[in-house]
């Protein structure tokens, strides 16, 4: 005989006994938490573009008590759930991403991430029962594009927060992602325009000397550290070729694999770009394009509760190759500001990848059902440690500032 929701919230609040709860409640949402899965699949939306996902999560979130606030940190398509204690007690926060990529639209598994965090967020708060501190289910726009959760991090949408959860879609079982800090900067070079023929010597030539960067940046390349790179396209190259370029412009992305290590490859950039100018009689202008990603920071001791909450769905997390990073994301910034994790958890095998139509194609299919509810549970499970195990937060905020001691 089953039990009613009221004899089931008399029981004493256990971390175990909320985790069997939680299994059930996942378990009760499973097809709910699958069609949203598929709806936010088949209607893809880009960054800052994800009206319909927000409205659909966001709605999933009210009808089952939590307190939504829409637009926040003026993001149209951001979103903050909130439910339990106003103040006092820990909180955490289960982190959505729900945009997709242009053209390859959920071939980075988006969709699985969205369900995921609703499905904690809704199963912890039905198993908690109004124990425990405060849960916030944070609706992140704009990863692949712009980086939603560096604007909510600087707008404060983190203070407070003792631990910020979310599972990533992959190729890999991995505990924690290896993810590295990265910018975009665009550098554009003046010139001056003149006949290449009929002028030879009245012309700077702003092009060869974006040329000339591109070819200081391959010889800078060979002396990187693992994790950095820089990687340009040209963007401005000129009009006709019978005029020499008075404007030239390329964009660059780098990539460092601590925060540190960026910013010293981008001052590094900027030097280039400055000694090609002066050799070139040409001047130019280096600027910032969006936000900065800063790199990830696992908190081990999170990311230990959650791998083992996972591996009784079957699922066995590893430490990451040496040496193998996975690109870069928002999350990095939050994971510097309090503790955080970012697993990936497979839905393909490790010969695949993200970022293609096949990811994308089994972003929607039977493993990746297995995976978004499996991960909804251990994500709830973890949530649940850190309310109601008061170790639990003290622990994950000394492995914090250890690690940010250590400049890691």
């Amino acid at each position: 005989m089953s039990r009613s929701p009221e004899s089931r919230n008399r029981e004493p609040r256990t971390p175990e006994s909320v985790y069997a709860r939680v299994r059930e409640e996942v378990a009760a949402r499973a097809d709910r938490l699958w069609d949203v899965s598929l709806a936010l699949h088949r209607e893809p939306e880009t960054a800052y573009e994800e009206h319909g996902a927000s409205r659909l999560l966001a709605g999933e979130l009210e009808r089952e008590g939590f307190r939504v606030e829409r637009g926040v940190a003026g993001l149209p398509t951001a979103f903050v759930g909130r439910s339990g204690a106003a103040d006092g007690g820990p909180r955490v926060a289960l982190l959505m991403e729900y945009d997709a990529l242009p053209l390859l639209w959920h071939a980075c598994g988006h969709n699985l991430i969205a369900a995921a965090g609703l499905g904690a967020a809704l199963a912890a708060r039905a198993a908690l029962g109004g124990a425990g501190g405060t849960l916030l289910a944070v609706g992140a726009p704009a990863e692949e594009r712009g980086g939603g959760k560096v604007t909510e991090v600087e707008a404060g949408v983190f203070e407070g927060v003792d631990a910020a959860l979310m599972f990533h879609p992959g190729v890999y079982d991995w505990a924690w992602a290896p993810l590295t800090a990265s910018a975009q900067l665009r550098v554009g070079f003046h010139g001056r325009a003149a006949h290449p023929t009929g002028s030879p010597t009245e012309g700077i030539d702003a092009l060869g000397a974006l040329i000339q960067l591109f070819n200081a940046l391959g010889v800078l390349h060979k002396r990187l550290p693992s994790g950095s790179h820089v990687q340009g396209i040209v963007t401005d190259g000129g009009r006709a070729t019978n005029i020499v370029p008075e404007y030239a412009e390329g964009l660059f992305g780098l990539r460092g694999g601590t925060t540190t290590a960026l910013e010293e490859l981008v001052e590094e950039l900027r030097t280039c770009a400055r000694g090609v100018a002066l050799a070139t009689g040409t001047t130019v202008e280096v600027t910032d394009v969006g936000g900065r990603y800063e790199h990830f920071r696992d908190n081990d001791v999170l990311s230990g509760l959650f791998a083992g909450h996972l591996e009784r769905a079957g699922v066995r997390l590893s430490e990451p190759v040496a040496g193998v990073y996975l690109g870069s994301s928002d999350i990095g910034n939050v994971s510097t500001r309090v503790p955080a994790i970012h697993p990936f958890v497979a839905i393909t095998g490790a010969d695949g990848s993200d970022h293609t139509p096949e990811f994308a194609e089994a972003a929607a299919g039977p493993r990746a059902r297995r995976v978004v509810l499996a991960a909804a549970e251990a994500l709830a499970c973890t949530a649940v440690d850190v309310l109601l195990r008061a170790d639990v937060p003290e622990r994950a905020w000394d492995r914090f500032r250890e690690k940010a001691a250590a400049g890691l």
